[in-house]
Formats: C-alpha cells, structure tokens, sequence
C-alpha cells in the first residue's frame, strides 16, 4: 500500500489488523501533508475515515520516551471523543509506550487526574473539560506540537468558540494546526486565518453523496401519526437494530414512551442524560439487547455502531448537512441501508432541497396499510416456516403436531397458528388509523382593493379621497358608515353607547 510508505513497522502493523486495504479520499489528501508537518483543512462528514487521516501522523509522530503532552485533539461530543481516543489506541497498540487519554464531562475527574499524570503523548477531549484540566493544572500545553479541530463547525453551532480560542492561545506558536469540518461556513474561515499557517486544502469532492448508496424515501404524515406511521415500518421491514432522530429532548422521551407501550425495544439518548447512564445505553445497544434507539443529533456525530438496520427521522433535519451525518449511519462498511423521512405539510420543499444538494435519489413513499403490513408478516412467517422443515425437532413436537392434526382440519390448524402469530405483533398498530395524508388546502383567491370603493380606517373615516364631495367632506354620498365622527355637536349622529358631546356655550357667553 503506498500511502503506508515511509511508516513504522509498529503503525504499519496495527493498519493491517484494522483492515485497512486502500486509503479514502480524505486519507490520501490529508496524511502527506500531515507528515510534512503543513497546517492544513480537511473537508469531510463523520464516517469518511477522516479519524484515521490524522491519526496515523499523530502515532507516528508521537514519542514514546516524552513524559510530555505532544498532540491534542478536540472534538465537539463526548461520543465523537471517546470513539476517537478509541480509534488512536488501536493505532498506538505496538508503539510501546504511546498513550492516549481522553477527557470529557461526565466522567469522575479523579480517574482523569490519574491518567494525565501518566504522561500522555496525545490527549482527546471536549473543549470545556479541557479547560477545567487546564485550570486545575493538571493538563500542560506548552509542548504541544499538533492541534486537532475534529468537526470545527459543529464545535462552534455548541458555543466553543471562546473555548477553542483560549485553549490555541496557550499552545506554541509553531505547532501545527489541522481543521476538520463538514461545511465551510464564515466563522470557520476567519477562524482558519487566524489560527492556520498557509493551510493546505484537503476536500473531498462531492462528500455529501456519500449516502447516494442508501435507500432513502419521504413519507407525507400528519403530526399526530407520526408513531403509528413508525409502528407499520419497524414491524413491515423487521427492523432489529434502527435509529431514530428527534429534534428535542422532549421528543425523545415522548417517542420512547409511545413505542415502549407499543411493545418494542426502545432506548433514548440525549444530551441531560448522565454520562454513566449513556454508555449504558450505548452498550446495550451494541450488544443487541435493545433494538431501537432515540436519540438527538448528539448521536448523529461519533456514533460508532457499524450495523445499524434503518434510520428514522421522525423529525426532520434543519439542513441538509444534518440529513447526511443521520442517514450516513446506516449503510456502513459496505452493508445495505435504508432511511425514512416524516414530512409534515410544507416540509417536503426541505426534502427537495436535500435531494438537490445530496445529489442522491430520495423518492416519495406511502404509509403503509394494515393489509400491506400483515401480507408482508404472512410471507415472512411461511418463509421461516419453510427454513425450519428441515430442522431436527423433539419427540414431543412431534407428538403435540399429530394431536393437533387428528383433532382438527389440517387448513383450519395452520390458519388458526397463522392468526396467533401475526395477531402477536399486530397488536402494536391501530388498524383503524388512516395514515393517508391530508389534500393541500387553497387559499381563496384575494382581489385587489378596486378605488370605486371606500375603504374606511381607524375610527371610520374614508381613506378613499376620490369619493369626496365639493364641500370638504370626506365621506361618500350614502348612509355614512358606524362609528365615531370627526364633526361633533349636539345633532351629530353617535354610536349607541358611546359618550355625548360636551354641549357648546354661545358665543359672547360663559357658562353659569
């Protein structure tokens, strides 16, 4: 492999063991100029083995006789952290005496005193438990070497501008600085002029059609349908291992609960969790003990689950970046994939955007029916049936199947077990649910104001002076319009209720 070329035997090692046969784009732009030691900008999306580009410069480079913190690596998420200390250790494994520590919030700061007093080369970590390490003391960086931005501009949408300034300021002013972001937006590039040195670029043509190879499809649901609208699917395509994208928090926890009551196995994950509880979560669910989860973008960034089914976003992305880190979570490591979309109402103009800027093909699907959902069971069980014919099975099967038979028609048997088993999974829809979206509504069609009529505003006075008479008055010829009137006396017309005009004293007079 040529971009192995010019490596030690201990890293070169460790890449044959994680199976790395060619580079990726972004490897193969990124890693030389790395090892040259240039600043440099990376555009790629989660998933584009970007972890790799500039972990393999990073272990190279690193020394294992330094007590000393030679290369920090920032990332927005503590998931993205953990997965990318994750993946340097497995780079660093025959480099004896390379460690990598990674700190984030969360986790007891004791257990991370502890670590960095090992003498780490390299440190990953969230921008704001780097700085408490930093105060405290316990995390040194002035011998800092080379500086990491993992998905910059999803570090900045979070708020750690400030933080990734101070942490900069207190690194060398030689050291090298590589950005990696997804999207290019304005404060990243005066971010990368301040920081950067001549920077070489490094971008991945066309990086959002990455998920041109997933079945992707949008389907039209009211807001209230939403979970019976996911119900049909998660049981039409036997999903065994999906993710779900809410927007909130709240929504999370609202979808969880519905789908628990539902039957399924289901888990949620945001961002006011405990850290404990998350990695509970998340080992869980790589082990296949739940089946679904709920999670915000918190997920879509640093997930490291390479088998996942189906992704559902049960509410719509905000842009079409968004879209691409959800739906690049299936459909990893050359594995099919499958991701829904629920649109409500106006949303499918979003979708249309998104497929004009993804590039890949996003069709309009309809909901399912409960016929479309039990025809789809019925093929499945004789399909399972068929496979286990052939299956050695106990005396006692055989026993139970022969007593069934001789008591009642072999047709009304295999229907009635038929029944049983699709009426088991069934009763986690509503049958009486019509999930067909609603007709748009038109709008009546407004007609300008035409000038033969008057319009009247505040208080009831004509706006419309073409009406006018010859005298200065400004009302139109006609009974004249209710409400109050600028002409008062004690003639003048009132409207019922309102208050008399005050009577006027002659002329010449005072009033007794």
């Amino acid at each position: 492999m040529s971009f192995l070329e010019g490596l030690s035997d201990s890293l070169i090692r460790a890449i044959e063991d994680l199976g790395y046969e060619q580079p990726t784009p972004i490897q193969a732009s990124s890693i030389p100029p790395l090892m040259e030691g240039r600043d440099m900008i990376g555009r790629a999306q989660t998933g584009t083995g970007k972890t790799a580009a500039f972990g393999i410069p990073l272990v190279e480079k690193a020394d294992p006789e330094g007590r000393y913190v030679g290369a920090l690596v920032l990332s927005p998420t503590r998931e993205l952290a953990m997965q990318t200390a994750g993946e340097l250790a497995k780079l660093a494994k025959y480099k004896r005496g390379v460690r990598v520590v990674c700190v984030y919030g969360g986790q007891p700061i004791e257990r991370q005193l502890s670590a960095l007093s090992m003498g780490p080369q390299i440190v990953v970590g969230t921008p704001g438990r780097v700085m408490d390490h930093m105060r405290r003391g316990s995390l040194d960086l002035s011998q800092v070497r080379t500086v990491v931005l993992d998905e910059a501009d999803e570090m900045l949408d979070m708020g750690f501008r400030d933080d990734m300034e101070e942490i900069l300021s207190q690194t060398p002013e030689s050291r090298q600085t590589a950005l990696f972001s997804a999207t290019m937006p304005y404060p990243i590039l005066m971010l990368s002029r301040r920081y950067l040195k001549d920077p070489a670029m490094c971008q991945v043509e066309n990086a959002t059609r990455a998920v041109e190879a997933i079945e992707q499809s949008y389907i039209s649901v009211r807001p209230f349908q939403k979970t019976e609208l996911l119900a049909r699917l998660l049981i039409r395509d036997n999903v065994t291992r999906g993710l779900i994208f809410c927007n909130t928090k709240l929504g999370v926890e609202q979808v969880v609960t519905d789908l628990h009551k539902r039957g399924f196995s289901v888990a949620g994950l945001h961002g006011d969790m405990r850290q404990i509880e998350r990695d509970a979560i998340m080992g869980r669910f790589r082990g296949g003990l739940i089946e679904l989860l709920v999670a915000t973008d918190v997920a879509a960034r640093g997930l490291d689950v390479d088998d996942i089914q189906t992704v559902f976003n049960y509410d719509l992305p905000q842009d079409a970046e968004c879209y691409t880190h959800r739906v690049g979570r299936t459909g990893r490591a050359g594995k099919a994939g499958r991701a829904y979309s629920f649109v409500v109402g106006r949303e499918v103009s979003r979708m249309w955007e998104y497929r004009r800027m993804t590039g890949a093909k996003i069709l309009c699907e309809k909901a399912p029916t409960p016929d479309d959902v039990q025809k789809v069971q019925l093929n499945r069980v004789l399909q399972e049936i068929a496979s286990h014919a052939e299956i050695a099975h106990a005396q006692e099967t055989y026993e139970a199947a022969k007593q069934l038979l001789s008591s009642m028609d072999p047709e009304v048997a295999a229907t009635a077990m038929l029944s049983m088993i699709i009426s088991a999974t069934s009763a986690r829809i509503d049958e009486n649910v019509d999930l067909t979206p609603p007709e748009p509504v038109k709008k009546p069609a407004v007609y300008p104001f035409r000038p033969s009529q008057p319009r009247y505003g505040q208080g009831g006075y004509a706006t419309d002076r073409r009406r006018s008479n010859g005298d200065g008055d400004r009302y139109p010829s006609g009974p004249k319009p209710a409400g109050r009137y600028r002409t008062g006396g004690q003639g003048a017309e009132r409207r019922p209720g309102s208050r008399p005009p005050f009577p006027r004293a002659p002329r010449g007079k005072k009033p007794e």
